[in-house]
């Protein structure tokens, strides 16, 4: 069964959105106003997640980007959040054809080693996997109340992320354990200085998941990168500051030759 893609807005460029961990498309709902004019937009549900709940494509990078090139214009812009954003790195990487890369809240290593010290303990990771095992709904609500956490706007944050999370019904259990995996494991550091495509990376100041320094320093590797940093926005901006954040992923349309 193939992933999910669901399809929103009537502009004349290409614009594919990849969720984070547990989620799945309809969460960048609030961003959609601000993109449908310019965009024709691809909110992709991830293996296990939503709408692909019954997908047999496995959560793995490779497969997720098969998938998803295999549905959309290669000239689409690509914008990965979280976890979407190691999908959408890697999908950069690999040389699948596309205008442009959009990092939102996302890094290329999100756990701190010896020569990056910008990451999270990969015991955080650990123990979320643990719990997944004992107290499924209780480990996803503390992963939500860490993604909420220092935004200006975390009540109400962390509100929107618990509607969204069942939404589209249970995610499958061992698929967010794959998911944990690809965030503790996965490190495309290597891939930044070779890197063809434009990109811009949107951190959040007050996130507590992914260090906006992290991005920063990404941007540093990388060519042809822009960083910006929203000030007050935690690790989903999307739905506090949706209007900057759309606004940073249009510029890479203002810099297309």
């Amino acid at each position: 069964m193939k992933l999910h893609i669901q399809t929103h807005g009537y502009g004349p460029n290409d614009l594919v959105l990849i969720h984070g961990w547990a989620m799945h498309g309809g969460v960048f709902a609030p961003l959609l106003p601000y993109l449908q004019h310019d965009f024709h937009l691809h909110l992709v549900d991830l293996p296990g997640h939503g709408h692909s709940r019954e997908s047999t494509v496995p959560l793995t990078l490779d497969a997720c980007v098969d998938a998803i090139a295999a549905h959309v214009p290669d000239t689409a812009i690509w914008c990965g959040w979280s976890l979407g954003g190691l999908v959408a790195l890697h999908a950069a990487a690999s040389g699948v054809p596309m205008q442009a890369l959009a990092m939102l809240c996302a890094t290329p290593c999100f756990v701190h080693r010896d020569d990056w010290p910008h990451g999270m303990s990969p015991t955080v990771f650990a123990d979320f996997a643990h719990g997944l095992h004992y107290d499924w709904q209780g480990t996803l609500d503390r992963f939500l109340a860490l993604e909420a956490f220092g935004s200006d706007h975390a009540k109400e944050e962390l509100r929107s992320l618990r509607d969204a999370l069942l939404a589209r019904g249970k995610p499958a259990l061992s698929v967010l354990a794959d998911g944990l995996d690809i965030l503790q494991n996965t490190d495309l550091r290597p891939a930044l200085p070779s890197l063809q495509t434009r990109s811009t990376w949107i951190a959040g100041r007050r996130d507590r998941l992914v260090n906006p320094q992290a991005m920063q320093a990404a941007t540093e590797i990388a060519t042809d990168a822009r960083f910006i940093n929203i000030a007050q926005a935690g690790h989903a901006p999307f739905l506090t500051h949706a209007a900057e954040v759309a606004h940073g992923i249009k510029q890479l349309l203002e810099a297309a030759p």
